[in-house]
């Protein structure tokens, strides 16, 4: 406790000073295995610890966060939880280093998507811990080449908003964003509707746990947050929603939602936002932070009333927005207003004109897919695929000539 309460006394003198490494060891054979590699480091010893990731979650309330640490689950109930308990203490852009005595690939994965460089199972040798600790600090060293430039032209920012229920908006916004992801273009989906969301559950996944935590405080929105918050289907596309309880959520605080979009834009090149349309009374901040903004409806004289509603208010909130209006066709062929009446009521036109294919959704979704990726060839397909191009500066023949290339040159996993 002595050598604690000394580095905690240092720290509080150098106030932001970090060290290059600390270490949260169970047992004592690891501290010893590990004793002889730090110093060959340059490192100091004194930061070796014991009490695992338990100490480490505790120790770090009280001392900068080190820019490189060992921690170990080996005695661990709840590794996932410690490890996000963990996140929530660290400074971004820390290198950490598991070990543990669970050999489980589930486990392993999961530490990976939590921002973990990498997970040894124990008994670790000198030479294998050697090997990942030069790995790690080569990561800690390295510049991330995943951000994006500043000269580059800024990504897509797109609100979609469904004039109703039934009218197929969350299957256009996943099938678009999975668009965007295979054209090798970072993507994250922003699922609002906080209790009933259902962007996750169309790749056959559950949402991850970090809305909340987002929408109570946007400022803290980074990439190694994010690595937390969100389960990815893709390896481009990544998926911010909800399904929590109804009614445990407060209401966001005002301008919050706009600052999440601006923080999910500094990590993702494209921002796809999935908008009930109750939420744009109170939000209208929502609107303010697209480029692009779609409103989803059906040729119905209710759809028709809410659109000329709402596009009187973009006007108002978000005139430098694009705004784009997609239809679904309604199954049999009958409509109650006429495509021509209906654009003329709401003097607009209609961007794309989706058609039913009630049979290509079923297919898809039994086969825990995207119509875009299990039925590319169908013109439901193709209609997605029009509003995709109606909203980005996409070139579809150059992403099909280049994508090989890209492929070459993504950065591994």
């Amino acid at each position: 406790m002595n050598a604690v309460a000394s580095i905690i006394e240092t720290n509080d003198a150098t106030e932001t000073a970090r060290a290059p490494f600390a270490a949260f060891m169970c047992d004592e054979l690891s501290s010893q295995i590990l004793h002889p590699l730090v110093i060959e480091r340059g490192w100091s010893p004194d930061m070796i610890f014991a009490g695992g990731i338990a100490a480490g979650v505790r120790m770090l309330g009280g001392m900068p966060c080190p820019e490189f640490m060992i921690v170990d689950l080996s005695e661990s109930k709840d590794p996932r939880a410690d490890m996000q308990s963990l996140a929530d203490v660290c400074e971004a852009g820390t290198v950490v280093l598991a070990v543990g005595t669970i050999n489980d690939v589930t486990l392993y994965r999961d530490l990976l998507n939590a921002g973990v460089h990498d997970y040894l199972v124990k008994p670790v040798t000198g030479e294998l811990l050697s090997a990942a600790i030069a790995g790690a600090h080569e990561a800690l060293m390295t510049p991330d080449t995943d951000e994006t430039p500043e000269d580059e032209t800024p990504g897509e920012r797109v609100v979609f908003v469904g004039m109703r229920g039934g009218v197929g908006t969350s299957t256009l916004v996943s099938n678009v964003a999975w668009l965007m992801a295979e054209k090798q273009e970072k993507t994250v989906l922003l699922d609002l509707d906080l209790y009933f969301g259902t962007s996750a559950m169309q790749f056959d996944m559950e949402p991850g746990r970090g809305l909340s935590d987002a929408l109570e405080n946007p400022d803290r929105v980074d990439g190694l947050f994010l690595e937390r918050a969100v389960v990815k289907p893709h390896e481009h596309l990544a998926i911010l929603g909800s399904e929590a309880p109804v009614g445990s959520l407060q209401e966001p605080a005002s301008g919050s939602l706009q600052q999440l979009i601006g923080s999910l834009s500094e990590n993702f090149r494209n921002v796809v936002v999935d908008v009930p349309r109750q939420m744009l009374g109170a939000h209208s901040d929502l609107l303010a932070a697209a480029k692009d903004i779609v409103l989803v409806t059906d040729y119905s004289l209710t759809a028709a009333r809410d659109c000329i509603r709402i596009l009187a208010h973009i006007k108002q909130v978000a005139p430098a927005a694009s705004v784009h209006v997609v239809a679904s066709k309604p199954t049999g062929g009958t409509q109650e207003v006429d495509q021509k009446d209906f654009e003329n009521s709401i003097e607009h036109a209609t961007d794309v004109t989706v058609p039913q294919d009630a049979k290509a959704l079923m297919t898809a979704a039994q086969h825990s897919k995207l119509v875009v990726d299990d039925a590319a060839s169908s013109k439901l397909a193709g209609a997605y695929k029009d509003v995709l191009a109606a909203v980005t500066a996409f070139d579809e023949d150059e992403q099909e000539t280049s994508g090989w290339l890209g492929k070459l040159f993504r950065k591994s996993a």
